[in-house]
């Protein structure tokens, strides 16, 4: 939905991923960086209404389990930039919401 905060699942993964412009976050609960991340989500779906931005819970018991199959990853959170199914950049860590504000400028469809 836009200017929200998707939970993305195994059931819509490939959906959000297929759209014109989107961003996944996948994270743990265990994971302050993580938890950080929220609010920055949030605030930057919030303003980027043309991209969807979703995070993927993969502590979830049976959420994450084909994404999980799909992907190995070393840091928490990571994120994923999606341009009609293609991933056209990975970002370890935490982003801030001025970096994160500029890669979906630099690397997704504006929407306009």
């Amino acid at each position: 939905m836009a200017g929200t905060v998707e939970n993305v699942t195994d059931e819509n993964y490939e959906e959000i991923k297929q759209a014109a412009g989107s961003v996944v976050a996948y994270g743990i609960a265990s994971c302050d960086p993580c938890q950080a991340y929220d609010p920055v989500l949030k605030e930057v779906a919030a303003k980027h209404t043309h991209v969807r931005i979703g995070k993927a819970k993969m502590h979830v018991p049976g959420k994450c389990r084909e994404i999980k199959k799909q992907h190995t990853f070393e840091t928490y959170p990571t994120t994923h930039f999606f341009s009609n199914g293609t991933l056209v950049l990975t970002r370890e860590g935490k982003v801030e919401a001025a970096e994160l504000t500029d890669l979906i400028r630099q690397y997704l469809p504006s929407g306009s």
